[in-house]
């Protein structure tokens, strides 16, 4: 699995969401974690949560993370499921490690029961993926959600870059470290 990071600055809009991007954008054939700096406005025609028809998925600027794995056909969805919880589970012990408290309500992270992330996964034919990201402020967020950010908690961009590598690096060695324990395991 490769960690990639994309200029900061990129807008995600949902269609990096899609099957095989990360080959698309960065002509990579491997599993991999992509992640910048950037605004959130996921349009219509790419939401693919359908709790969010209808809703605003946006941010003026977030730490977005976009996973895939190609290591089941057809992905499975329920295995991707997990891995999001997983990557919400390192985020929050690295969070802790800026002195950031945190609380989870499924794939979400809350600060101060203020929304901090936005996560969705999903399978394809070929693949499974997940977008995670982090409020790095609360400005362009929906006004019908309380929202917290990582600005508001003393965090400076230097740190928010620290965080960004340290997220993808652990999420990396855990399912290294995952597949390791598969092939030492004796089954019946």
């Amino acid at each position: 699995m490769q960690y990639l990071k994309w200029k900061d600055g990129n807008e995600y809009d949902g269609s990096q969401i899609n099957p095989s991007w990360a080959f698309q954008e960065f002509k990579v054939k491997d599993s991999t974690i992509v992640s910048w700096i950037g605004p959130m406005n996921i349009l219509g025609d790419n939401l693919i949560d359908y709790e969010d028809v209808g809703l605003d998925i946006k941010g003026d600027n977030m730490l977005n993370f976009i996973v895939e794995h190609f290591d089941e056909q057809p992905g499975n969805l329920k295995l991707a499921y997990h891995r999001q919880r997983i990557l919400v589970m390192i985020t929050r012990d690295k969070l802790l490690n800026y002195g950031i408290k945190t609380t989870q309500d499924g794939d979400d992270i809350f600060i101060d029961n203020k929304k901090l992330s936005v996560s969705i996964a999903t399978a394809s034919i070929s693949s499974m993926k997940m977008h995670f990201a982090l409020n790095i402020t609360t400005d362009g967020t929906p006004v019908d959600v309380e929202t917290s950010a990582l600005e508001d908690n003393d965090m400076t961009i230097d740190d928010i870059h620290n965080l960004q590598d340290e997220i993808s690096e652990a999420y990396i060695e855990m399912i290294e470290t995952i597949d390791k324990d598969i092939t030492k395991t004796k089954v019946f």
